[in-house]
């Protein structure tokens, strides 16, 4: 019995040798390859970026017949590149590094569709172009023109349909909106808005919002 258990000890003792070396040279030393974090280790500093640039959004010039379009299309302009250009929104009183202006150019409302006595559906289109300069160069380092278009139905109600068609301008001003600072984000993000444009750029695909 005695001889038994000696040997069973004489068995375990390198077991135990050997698992003991094993944890010892596991520790706790993991590490990730590349920048980023490390386990026990310190995090892998950031890298610094440059501050966003400053942008003034000026009231637009209506050139179209619809009256009262520019202030809400501005305000739309301002709302879009404030939280979706990659630029911050400053007053135009404060000094900014570039100035957005721009005109809307025309609003149209054909008709959709029709019976023989009366327009059952109608579309607004509106096409805006606007500009970004330098302020103290004065250069043009962007320019964009956008159409939005939004449908709505036609009823025998004449002061709704009004409303109705006020609802379509706001839709098709917030697309506008929308798309034009997607645009100068993406500008700004490839590194292409030092480099002056040839001409204005055109959106030619038909957008329609409903």
């Amino acid at each position: 019995m005695r001889r038994s258990l000696t040997m069973a000890r004489d068995i375990a003792r390198p077991a135990c040798l050997a698992l003991l070396a094993l944890l010892c040279g596991c520790g706790y030393q993991f590490r990730v390859d590349g920048a980023g974090p490390t386990i026990g280790g310190a995090t892998a500093p950031s890298s610094p970026t440059s501050p966003p640039p400053r942008l003034v959004v000026r009231t637009l010039e209506n050139k179209s017949f619809e009256p009262n379009l520019e202030t809400r299309y501005t305000n739309y302009l301002r709302h879009e590149f404030s939280s979706g250009s990659g630029a911050q929104i400053v007053p135009d009183a404060e000094a900014a590094d570039l100035v957005l202006s721009g005109q809307i150019l025309s609003v149209t409302v054909p008709t959709l569709s029709f019976s023989q006595r009366t327009t059952l559906e109608s579309r607004t289109e509106v096409v805006v172009m606007v500009k970004v300069e330098e302020t103290r160069t004065k250069r043009v380092v962007w320019a964009q023109m956008s159409k939005g278009f939004s449908e709505f139905f036609v009823t025998p109600d004449l002061q709704f349909n009004r409303v109705l068609q006020n609802r379509a301008l706001e839709q098709a001003g917030r697309f506008i909106a929308e798309d034009l600072a997607s645009r100068f984000l993406l500008q700004l993000e490839s590194g292409q808005l030092a480099n002056p444009p040839a001409q204005p750029a055109s959106d030619n695909a038909d957008s329609n919002l409903k």
